[in-house]
């Protein structure tokens, strides 16, 4: 596993350890709970350590009867033969083990020594007086002493407490917490892995132990591997504390003490066991389990009749007073564990709703899904506004597929109720969801039956949102700012009657929007809508609309526009739990790292996408599609079966797939030479696309047809589309190179004189695209053009990247986790001069870390 966040404390060690070769010695404590790290830390900084130093690794064991000096007699073969000789004498018999403390001593005195021992919280007796003994005369020898522990389970009367006190008059002595992973760092570790990275950091609490082993299984609900651990941390606790631990799991997550004594009379004295075993933790007056995969674990182990006895008694304790909203979720999970419908019913969606509110959109859906178990008790007016509200959570959560059956159901419910006014709204979001799930024709349909339902009504709140999802429909489908705006006018209108807000500065902004695709203004109108929309309290439609803003930005190859609207995005989607919004945002991202030429980038943040199990069809229609332009363009196999299956997610007719998917197609079948598919690929793509004004999905059609040697039709173009297609290749390549598309801006140059040529094909290989470069090459060719390079010279062909030799070392060692002034040790550089190709490196794969610097090797040696 990778040594995520942990660079710092490394880093620590690495400097004690060149300080206590050369004098005086110290003693490092590397703590923290169990799995969290601390043998990889140890081990790494071992590796690390210059080959000069011995290194001596040696670790306690968890036994019921400890080997006396366990950690040297694991180590005594790397040690002298005074001290073999002594240590054999002392677990002979009469040998004192004072005498092995002098031999041991002596030994460290002669040589630079790295001495790791681990997992002292289980040493023994003699073990401890080694330590003290040693920590004592440290400054006298030429070594750094690294003991680990897990001080989770150090309570007041651990015999590791003693010494512990002993230690801390030494300034000599440091002490190393190893943190829970961020986040961020488990989302990174969850990269490829089709997992949900939040939920994840959920019921790992960032313990990188768990992280590894859930992304090893991650069809198991509990791995073995967790059960198996946190039942033999378990095995050894009193009967007592054992119960304590086993109605902390049914409790749920955090349990006050006042709750704990209403069910278990007196248990401080077992929750104190309970605590010391390390698998839960106190703060004040509540007590949890310090990862919530741990309490699963448990729970699952606990006999289903006294779980069954525990949530009833609990439900009837917290119901016999005031319910706070905090407590809701709490009750409702009480109520379904003690088997009570009526109070499942009572609670959950009052949870649902609360939950809701606060934007946790992913416990709301779990809440209104719930009370949908028990619903058959309910009438059907009660069953639909459950379904509506699972459908809206489901929505935002990444559940599309949930969200819009629920929906379905619910309008059907309304029909059958005759709630007309109900239904219309149903179908408009229904229609407003099918769109992202690629069911585009469905989605116009079922927009067209909105409004029919709710124009029958009068006029309404409900019919101004069915006009504005037209209005959206006719954006996205690229029907025209006249069809968009026709839309937008009469939903503004109704919008203001009724004082919805929402409908208003939407129906602007699509408005803007559509103006902005088609004749290239109306931005400034959607930031300033997406900022009213702020201004109102609007959080949702903002966010609806900045993931607007990432697409049509990237749709338009406008590099800083598309990464300012994409970090805008994220930062906004990240905040207010918005997942199925934030994994579009991504989706676009990754087409825009695609047109700036940071393919690997590109390729990183497709593989995130579709690895997500809340994505969307048409964002991984949008990856899938991005993973098979930047394999092409690199001249890797396996690509057809990538936009296939791209295309499969979606209705023939979905944008996604008559526009970036048929460019694609048509991108593939020119990198092989394939001029005369070229063409018939392009004529289909812009017949799927006639009535449509899109100049960025049809001008690049027109322009393959035209770089294949064909004569286009008239069709709408983008700028530097139409620029090439009228001959002005260097017009064409100038406003590529402003939008910031190197690779588009080159395949322009092929049209050019031979300056072009030459600068088109130094683009390419600086990209890696190596059938372009053929492609140029056989071009120049043909012209009588003799090329000015010959490529990069044979150390940079040597690897994917473009590295010199000196780099590929910088590399191997960033794999290696070493900072600047270590690779410099290593490679007898100035620290400064590793840092200039740490940079290089770094710039060469186009990465932002170390860390996606070494993950780069990693990739191309598998």
């Amino acid at each position: 596993m990778d040594l995520l966040e942990r660079e710092a404390v490394l880093q620590d060690l690495a400097g004690h350890l060149r300080a206590a070769v050369n004098g005086p010695g110290r003693l490092a404590l590397v703590r923290g709970e169990a799995g969290i790290g601390k043998t990889a830390v140890v081990h790494r900084l071992a590796r690390l350590a210059d080959p000069n130093i011995r290194v001596l690794i040696g670790a306690c064991d968890p036994l019921a009867t400890p080997r006396p000096l366990g950690p040297l007699m694991d180590l005594a073969p790397r040690l002298g033969q005074a001290v073999r000789t002594a240590l054999t004498g002392a677990l002979a018999g009469p040998c004192r083990s004072d005498e092995v403390f002098d031999c041991l001593l002596a030994d460290l005195s002669a040589y630079p020594s790295l001495l790791v021992v681990e997992d002292i919280h289980w040493a023994d007796e003699a073990t401890m007086d080694l330590l003290r003994y040693l920590a004592r005369r440290l400054p006298s020898v030429p070594a750094l002493v690294a003991a680990t522990y897990r001080n989770d389970e150090i309570g007041r009367t651990h015999h590791l407490t003693s010494l512990l006190g002993t230690l801390a008059g030494y300034p000599w002595v440091y002490r190393h917490d190893l943190a829970p992973l961020s986040r961020r760092a488990v989302a990174r570790l969850a990269t490829g892995h089709a997992v949900d990275a939040e939920q994840l950091y959920r019921v790992s609490a960032g313990n990188p132990f768990i992280v590894t082993e859930i992304l090893a299984a991650p069809a198991e609900p509990i791995p073995a591997t967790v059960r198996e651990a946190v039942a033999g941390r378990l095995a050894d606790l009193s009967a007592a504390a054992r119960m304590v631990v086993d109605v902390l799991a049914v409790l749920g997550r955090r349990v006050s003490l006042p709750l704990l004594a209403s069910i278990l009379p007196a248990p401080e004295e077992a929750l104190d066991e309970a605590v010391a075993c390390g698998i839960v933790c106190t703060d004040g007056q509540v007590t949890e389990f310090r990862h919530e995969l741990t309490r699963l674990a448990v729970l699952e182990a606990v006999p289903a009749a006294y779980r069954l006895q525990v949530h009833r008694h609990v439900l009837a304790a917290m119901r016999s007073g005031p319910v706070a909203v905090d407590d809701l979720a709490l009750l409702a999970d009480h109520s379904e564990g003690a088997r009570d419908p009526t109070a499942v019913l009572e609670y959950a969606p009052a949870a649902a709703a609360h939950a809701a509110a606060s934007g946790a959109h992913r416990e709301a859906a779990a809440q209104y899904a719930r009370a949908l178990r028990y619903a058959d008790r309910l009438p059907p007016d009660q069953q639909s506004s459950l379904l509506e509200g699972h459908s809206r959570a489901c929505l935002l959560s990444g559940r599309l597929d949930e969200g819009v059956a629920s929906r379905r159901t619910a309008a059907k419910l309304r029909r059958t109720l005759g709630d007309r006014l109900r239904e219309g709204e149903n179908l408009r979001w229904l229609s407003c969801w099918l769109w992202p799930s690629g069911r585009t024709a469905e989605a116009r349909q079922t927009g067209l039956d909105a409004v029919r339902v709710l124009e029958g009504l009068g006029p309404s709140r409900e019919l101004a949102w069915a006009y504005l999802n037209l209005c959206q429909l006719a954006c996205y489908e690229h029907e025209g700012v006249a069809v968009a705006a026709a839309h937008a006018e009469k939903a503004i209108a109704l919008g203001e009657r009724f004082g919805d807000a929402g409908v208003v500065v939407q129906a602007r902004f699509h408005t803007a929007a559509a103006r902005a695709l088609s004749e290239g203004c109306g931005w400034g109108d959607c930031e300033q809508a997406v900022s009213g929309a702020m201004a109102q309290d609007l959080p949702v439609d903002a966010g609806f609309m900045e993931l607007i803003m990432c697409w049509f930005a990237a749709l338009q190859r406008d590099a800083a526009r598309t990464t300012a609207a994409v970090r805008r995005a994220e930062a906004h989607c990240l905040d207010r739990n918005l997942l199925t919004y934030l994994l579009c945002t991504r989706a676009w991202g990754s087409w825009g790292l695609l047109n700036r030429g940071l393919w690997t980038q590109a390729d990183d943040a497709a593989q995130d996408v579709l690895s997500h199990p809340g994505s969307p069809p048409t964002g991984r229609a949008l990856a899938l599609t991005v993973l098979g332009l930047v394999r092409a363009r690199q001249g890797k196999a396996q690509v057809s079966p990538l936009l296939e299956q791209a295309a499969s997610l979606v209705d023939s007719n979905c944008l996604l797939d008559t526009g970036l998917g048929w460019e694609a197609r048509v991108e593939v079948a020119w990198l092989a030479g394939d001029h005369e598919l070229v063409q018939e690929e392009a004529q289909r793509g812009l017949a799927a696309l006639a009535g449509r004004t899109h100049p960025w999905l049809s001008g690049p059609l027109a322009c393959w047809i035209h770089r294949a040697g064909g004569a286009p039709p008239q069709v709408p173009a983008a700028e530097p589309y139409a620029l090439e297609l009228a001959g002005d290749w260097a017009g064409a390549a100038a406003r590529w190179d402003r939008l910031g598309c190197p690779y588009d801006a080159a395949l322009a140059r092929l049209s050019g004189d031979a300056p072009a040529l030459h600068q088109a094909l130094a683009a390419f290989e600086v990209l890696g695209a190596r059938p372009a470069v053929a492609h140029t090459r056989t071009v120049m060719r043909t012209r009588g053009v003799r090329p000015v390079r010959r490529g990069p010279r044979e150390a940079t062909r040597v690897n994917p990247y473009g590295l010199t030799n000196r780099e590929l070392d910088v590399l191997k060692l960033l794999y290696e986790g070493l900072s600047d002034a270590e690779i410099a040790a290593r490679l007898y550089i100035a620290p400064k001069t590793a840092g200039h190709h740490v940079g290089a490196v770094m710039a060469k794969l186009g990465v932002h870390t170390r860390h996606e610097a070494a993950r780069r090797l990693h990739q191309s040696e598998h």
